[in-house]
C-alpha cells in the first residue's frame, strides 16, 4: 500500500482522561484491553510518526453539558452508562485529552461530538473534504462502538479507511477481538500500528527519492 500523506488523516477518537487515565470514570473498564496491546503507547508512537510524515492529526473528543440535555431524557444502552456515571462532562478533567497526546500546533480538534459516530453531529466530513483527505486512519475508544460506528460511516462516504487494531480498546477482550475479527475487515483495512508506520516510512523514502535524494 502507498499513501499520499497529505491526503491522509489520523483520526483519534476519545483519547480523553475518562478512558485513558487512572481515575477516569471508565478507565477501569477499558484498562485490561489497553494493557493487553500497550494501546496507548502504540498510539503515541503512531502520532509521532504520522506528524513527521506530514499526516493530518485530527482529534474527535466527546463531551456533554453537566445535565446531559443533549441526550434523550430516557437514555438506554451505552448512553445510559455515560449519563448514569457522569462521564465526559464539559470543562472537567475527565473530558480533557490525555496529556501524553496533547494536540500540537496544526492539529485539528473536532468539536460537537455528542454521539458515537464521529461524523454524526460534527463537521468532520466537511473538514476532511476541505483538506482533500482521501485516507482516514482510525484509532480510539471504544473498538466496537465509536471506532466502529465512525468506520462504517467513513466507508459509506467513500473514504479509504484504515483501522489500527492495536490502537483501540473497549470494555472486554472478547468484544475487542470479535470486532477486529468480524467487523473491521468489512469496513476498513485493519492493520497494526507498526504496519502503518512502515507504510509511512516507505512513503517518506519515496518522497525523498522523488526529490533527488537516494
Amino acid at each position: 500500500m502507498e499513501l499520499n500523506t497529505k491526503e491522509t488523516a489520523l483520526v483519534l477518537i476519545e483519547f480523553q482522561n475518562d478512558f485513558t487515565s487512572e481515575g477516569g470514570i471508565f478507565h477501569g473498564a477499558v484498562k485490561g484491553v489497553m494493557d493487553s496491546s500497550n494501546m496507548l503507547q502504540n498510539t503515541i508512537e503512531t502520532v509521532k510518526a504520522a506528524r513527521e510524515a506530514g499526516v493530518n492529526i485530527v482529534y474527535v473528543p466527546i463531551s456533554f453539558t453537566p445535565d446531559y440535555h443533549e441526550v434523550t431524557p430516557t437514555p438506554y444502552g451505552i448512553m445510559k452508562g455515560v449519563v448514569d456515571n457522569g462521564a465526559f462532562k464539559q470543562n472537567t478533567w475527565g473530558a480533557e485529552i490525555v496529556d501524553v497526546l496533547t494536540p500540537e500546533e496544526g492539529d485539528i480538534i473536532i468539536e460537537g461530538k455528542r454521539s458515537f459516530c464521529a461524523f454524526a453531529s460534527t463537521n468532520l466530513d466537511f473538514i476532511l473534504r476541505g483538506r482533500g483527505i482521501k485516507n482516514v486512519v482510525l484509532a480510539g475508544y471504544l473498538t466496537n462502538c465509536c471506532v466502529e460506528s465512525s468506520m462504517r460511516t467513513a466507508y459509506d462516504k467513500g473514504f479509504n479507511v484504515i483501522s489500527l487494531t492495536d490502537c483501540c480498546a473497549t470494555l472486554s477482550q472478547a468484544e475487542h477481538d470479535n470486532a477486529i475479527k468480524s467487523d473491521f475487515p468489512m469496513f476498513s483495512q485493519p492493520m497494526s500500528h507498526t504496519e502503518f508506520i512502515a507504510i509511512l516510512n516507505k512513503e517518506s523514502t519515496l518522497n525523498l527519492k522523488g526529490k533527488g535524494y537516494e
